[in-house]
């Protein structure tokens, strides 16, 4: 099975999984859209054993490209892994301090954001399309954690998962203004006169929310890889029955 591992050592890992030609339904992890159920439990259960844990660790949202976010614990453990019904709603972001539960976020072109506090053992992931970026779900959740679970911006560590690149994502006119009425984004788009559309760096901006909460740039890593133009990459954009690559993080039990 064809995975990205962004990160592990002694107290967590992460990363991502890949499309791949030669698994079933091209390693697509997502139940809300696929061809066979029963696939993508198989698939999700090759991903538990190369991770050497089970599928009933991990914990799946109903994404809405909301700004909403939940906080696990043990009691969610196996929510939508089998089945959708039982996923958690309209969430899509997670985070937890408990060891051995794997929080998982699915894309196809949106930004995952994984990311850990060094200090105190909090993970994450987030879901940030673009309609959550605009939203500023990232932001909103770092500042939930500073708040209420009394984290220091400058103990997390963020890596921002494989997306569309800025060179994919044109848009009209109403996408970037929701994007300019940010503030901070301007930087991250530009307009190409040719074809009357902009192109839009959700990445950026994603990072942009990170410093703006004040977590260190240094400690902000951005997968370049673009889901329309690699072969590992599932894209929405290109393909609307397109599957959904799985980002994924985990504390280890000390």
């Amino acid at each position: 099975m064809k995975t990205k591992i962004y990160f592990d050592n002694d107290q967590f890992i992460a990363g991502t999984t890949l499309k791949d030609d030669i698994e079933l339904e091209q390693n697509n992890m997502a139940l809300h859209t696929c061809v066979h159920e029963a696939d993508v439990l198989e698939n999700r259960k090759k991903l538990a054993t190369t991770l050497h844990c089970n599928l009933h660790d991990f914990i799946c949202t109903q994404q809405t490209h909301s700004a909403n976010f939940h906080k696990v614990t043990i009691s969610d453990k196996g929510r939508g892994a089998e089945k959708m019904d039982n996923a958690i709603s309209n969430t899509d972001a997670l985070y937890t301090v408990e060891p051995n539960l794997l929080l998982c976020s699915f894309t196809a072109d949106c930004v995952p954001v994984i990311f850990y506090n060094e200090v105190n053992g909090l993970i994450g992931v987030v879901h940030s399309g673009w309609q959550g970026t605009v939203k500023e779900v990232t932001l909103k959740l770092f500042q939930h954690l500073m708040e209420h679970e009394h984290c220091s911006p400058q103990d997390f560590h963020v890596q921002i998962g494989m997306a569309l690149s800025q060179q994919k994502f044109e848009v009209d006119t109403d996408v970037y203004e929701k994007f300019h009425n940010l503030g901070y984004a301007e930087d991250f788009m530009y307009y190409n006169a040719k074809t009357n559309k902009y192109h839009i760096d959700n990445q950026q901006t994603v990072k942009k929310q990170c410093e703006l909460v004040g977590i260190p740039s240094k400690q902000i890593l951005i997968d370049s890889t673009c889901t329309f133009l690699s072969p590992g990459g599932f894209s929405y954009r290109q393909d609307k029955q397109a599957g959904r690559h799985l980002s994924f993080i985990m504390r280890k039990e000390k």
